[in-house]
């Protein structure tokens, strides 16, 4: 298992964008998908996006069309690009590796203000 570290989490207004970065341990080239999720305040964790080693990405409807995930192989890092964001967006975002996961980084806080 690699270990996970986020960062690029911070407050941002609705509409404006952020991308959070995932950095692995050790080589993801051979993980078989690598993802995001997040938890919101009362809420239970989610799944956001992932993006598998063949290259194939899906997403949350919640986040279509305004997240998108990618992974550089060559960095070991995995990112999340929010664009449009909402307030509902809000929450503690997660790396993870594998599928289904089996490492977790820390997270990193992202909060939308109205």
């Amino acid at each position: 298992q690699v270990q996970l570290v986020e960062s690029g989490g911070g407050l941002v207004q609705t509409g404006g964008s952020l991308r959070l970065s995932c950095a692995a341990s050790g080589s993801i080239s051979s993980i078989n998908a690598m993802g995001w999720y997040r938890q919101a305040p009362g809420k239970q964790r989610e799944w956001v996006a992932l993006s598998t080693n063949s290259r194939i990405q899906t997403y949350a409807d919640s986040v279509k069309g305004r997240f998108t995930i990618s992974r550089d192989n060559a960095k070991n890092t995995v990112y999340l690009q929010m664009n449009s964001l909402k307030p509902e967006d809000t929450a503690v975002y997660y790396c993870c590796s594998g599928y289904p996961p089996n490492s977790w980084g820390q997270g990193t806080q992202v909060t939308v203000s109205s």
